[in-house]
């Protein structure tokens, strides 16, 4: 099946072509018929399956050959996405604009840690689609600075992990405010109770896609586990990088100190490296991701506030430096490389204790 056969105009199926992306992924083989053929949907999809283009792609498909809702003169925002964190965000909206390039479609993303001054700019200039986080978006809508009341398209992407960070309230009250009466859309990683709870809220009769069983991982991440003591935890990280000569290394910490003090000792061993978590700027945020992307920076040393925001292509490795509490975390964290296809290796640190056992299989 090739995205022509999906129904998408020309001009969409143009920028599609520059990414390089020829055969749409599974989710997005269903979603974008079921998207441009309207009514609500409910889509779950282990990360790393293509969602972002399963709902950004029909989304403007659907705004290109709809007409807009009569205004005075300017734009009207007609889609918001709604997603965390900041970083997932801002490439979210980036997708927006590289399958939109030939499309006369205004957007902007919206988050905090940043001033408002321009994203006020933006919303005078006038836009049809907007991306933001849930706090940022409820600070502008209570100073008055936008209108959601026209909205016809609501996207609600990462839902668990919206959940996960405690954003329920903050929906709760997005939902408040815009039209009852609007094609709705909730993309998921997971399928818990709590996500189908939500769903019975948001949804109206919605068609459901599942493409993977709950909490999967992608069959195309090589996953490996080292045994290894504590205080040996970081040599064996910087070994494993120079031996085997890893670019591009995403490492997943629990805590921001324990970021910050790895991030350090690779600097020592001469291993460029920079950590992203919470109590980093937004500018040192964006900085460490861009840096990263364009393989300037070897090692990115992240929280898993930062599992869902970081999307590249062909990322080849996933360290997990201390495993997470739950599964659900974990899949999130692996979920980062072996991406709509690619092949990509997942290795997992595991303290190696006296009272310590495997299990009897190590598949």
């Amino acid at each position: 099946m090739s995205f022509e056969s999906l129904g998408l105009i020309e001009p969409l199926l143009k920028a599609v072509a520059e990414t390089g992306y020829t055969t749409p992924t599974p989710i997005q083989k269903q979603a974008i018929p079921a998207v441009i053929a309207g009514g609500d949907l409910l889509a779950g999809a282990q990360t790393g399956t293509g969602k972002t283009a399963g709902f950004t792609l029909p989304l403007l498909h659907k705004l290109s050959t709809t007409p807009p809702p009569v205004t005075q003169g300017k734009r009207a925002i007609r889609a918001l996405i709604l997603t965390p964190p900041r970083e997932l965000a801002a490439q979210v909206e980036e997708s927006v604009r590289v399958y939109g390039k030939y499309l006369p479609i205004k957007s902007m993303v919206m988050f905090g840690g940043v001033g408002m001054g321009p994203q006020l700019s933006g919303l005078r200039n006038g836009i049809d689609v907007l991306v933001a986080t849930p706090g940022r978006l409820l600070d502008h809508h209570q100073q008055g600075n936008l209108d959601l009341s026209k909205i016809e398209f609501f996207v609600l992407d990462e839902a668990d992990r919206m959940l996960d960070m405690g954003f329920i309230h903050d929906i709760k009250k997005v939902l408040a405010i815009l039209p009852a009466k609007k094609q709705s859309l909730l993309f998921s990683a997971t399928f818990s109770d709590e996500i189908k709870a939500l769903a019975e809220r948001l949804l109206n009769s919605p068609q459901v896609i599942e493409v993977a069983r709950r909490n999967t991982t992608a069959e195309t991440i090589a996953q490996k586990v080292h045994p290894v003591g504590r205080d040996k935890k970081k040599d064996l990280l910087a070994h494993l990088i120079k031996e085997n000569n890893w670019h591009q290394v995403l490492v997943f910490t629990r805590m921001k100190h324990g970021a910050n003090r790895l991030v350090e000792f690779l600097e020592k061993e001469g291993i460029t490296a920079m950590a992203i978590h919470g109590n980093k700027s937004q500018s040192a945020r964006t900085r460490a991701l861009s840096e990263f992307k364009t393989g300037e920076l070897q090692v990115l040393v992240a929280t898993d506030i930062a599992a869902r925001g970081i999307d590249i292509d062909q990322l080849p490795h996933v360290v997990n430096f201390e495993l997470p509490n739950v599964p659900e975390d974990y899949v999130h964290r692996i979920g980062r490389t072996g991406r709509a296809g690619a092949e990509g290796e997942a290795v997992s640190w595991c303290a190696w204790t006296k009272t310590a056992s495997w299990p009897t299989s190590r598949n």
